[in-house]
């Protein structure tokens, strides 16, 4: 098929990517000049793997441009444009969306479908349906559930597709099931309804996760006051089969470009339509916003002051295997580190040139070693394999340090310890 990708981020570029990897002939667009050649070069602007292996692998099937008139030539249209949080309020901001659907308009018509993939509040895809099918095209809402990280096998083989159509219309049905023809005959769940589900399915997941994760943590701080474990804790309640051991893990919190914006918006959007059923996600929220500033006085704490006191970060981007920094808890520990006085030397394998556009006064060290050559204490805030698996003894030789704030309780105490480190968790004795 003929498809076109509306906005080429991390959702977009993946997507476009993927689609040619399933044989269909792509066209990426997006209105940064600067990523889009890039990606037309093969590169992809970000870190994501698999991602550069896909584009350079493309077979023809797979270009970029700028040019919104290069649509035209599809069939199919995705939207994959961001949602930020507006600017002094919790709501999604729109724009993006609605200037896609719009640039959209003149090069559509019957037998045309827009499907959008953006995370929008409920009520969005109604709205523009009846803005699109004034064309004579059709709309549908079919939500992402990627993973940064893992982005290219969640979008070739995800857990389940969810269509979001207008009660009857099996036209948007059938090409969305040609255009993953490929992995629906694997088995992959297909799930078809109505609009409002298919907003809803997207945003509730991420509200579940993000309160389970809130969860653990409020259970650490409980842990923390009583001297009970909390990992052990969670090992015993994931043994629940109605609970699962996943998402349990206490530490400095969630972050990225989706959890916090939705939570919030998903709040927002509730209380625009009267309900207050949803107010339990601030809590949520704030839960998640506590954890940070807990690792900052943990190491305050083992310190005796944090002024002038050489602390090594190790981690920048919101999880392993990206190098995305939007809201990302480790980012934020060594900006309120930096703000309490103490001199930090901060490092990722991927993510420290992200990092330095949003903190550019921090100190970045690209090399482990470099980053804890003289330090008074390591603090580990993104679980990274590299750093999951160091060996303490080779660690104690290399740097003067003997305090490790381990903010995502990834690694094991009594090794480190052994090794002649105090060893401080999140919910751990």
């Amino acid at each position: 098929m003929r498809i076109s990708v509306i906005g080429c981020g991390y959702l977009g570029a993946v997507h476009a990517a993927c689609m040619a990897e399933l044989g269909h002939d792509v066209v990426g667009i997006d209105v940064d000049a600067a990523k889009v050649a890039d990606l037309a070069a093969g590169r992809s602007p970000f870190f994501e793997p698999g991602l550069d292996d896909l584009l350079g692998s493309r077979h023809g099937r797979l270009r970029f441009t700028t040019d919104i008139a290069a649509a035209a030539d599809a069939r199919v249209h995705f939207i994959a444009v961001g949602t930020p949080q507006q600017a002094g309020s919790d709501a999604a901001d729109l724009r993006y969306v609605d200037a896609a659907v719009h640039s959209l308009l003149p090069h559509i018509g019957p037998g045309h479908l827009v499907v959008g993939k953006s995370t929008v509040p409920v009520g969005t895809a109604a709205r523009l349906a009846a803005i699109v099918e004034q064309t004579g095209a059709e709309l549908a809402w079919n939500p992402e559930f990627l993973r940064e990280g893992f982005a290219v096998s969640d979008t070739l083989t995800p857990d389940r597709f969810v269509y979001g159509v207008r009660p009857g219309d099996s036209i948007a049905t059938e090409l969305l099931d040609e255009v993953y023809a490929t992995p629906l005959a694997s088995g992959i769940p297909r799930i078809v309804t109505d609009f409002a589900t298919a907003e809803l399915v997207k945003v509730s997941a991420n509200a579940f996760l993000a309160t389970k994760i809130s969860f653990i943590n409020a259970i650490a701080e409980i842990a923390e006051v009583t001297g009970a474990d909390v990992t052990t804790l969670a090992d015993a309640i994931g043994h629940d089969t109605r609970i699962g051991r996943r998402f349990l893990n206490a530490g400095v919190g969630f972050g990225g470009g989706c959890l916090p914006k939705d939570i919030r918006a998903f709040r927002a959007r509730a209380r625009e339509l009267g309900l207050e059923s949803l107010t339990f996600l601030e809590e949520v929220d704030q839960i998640n916003l506590r954890r940070r500033q807990r690792v900052v006085d943990l190491v305050d704490a083992n310190l005796g002051g944090l002024t002038d006191r050489r602390v090594a970060v190790l981690g920048l981007a919101f999880k392993p295997e990206s190098d995305d920094v939007r809201d990302s808890p480790a980012l934020d520990v060594a900006g309120r580190l930096v703000a309490a006085g103490a001199l930090v030397r901060a490092t990722d394998p991927e993510a420290i040139e992200t990092a330095r556009r949003v903190h550019p006064e921090l100190d970045y060290r690209p090399e482990l070693d470099d980053a804890i050559a003289e330090a008074d204490a390591l603090v580990v805030v993104t679980e990274w394999r590299q750093y999951r698996e160091l060996d303490p003894v080779t660690i104690a030789q290399r740097t003067p340090a003997r305090l490790i704030v381990d903010g995502r309780n990834c690694l094991d105490p009594q090794r480190w310890r052994d090794a002649g480190f105090t060893y401080v968790g999140l919910g751990r004795p």
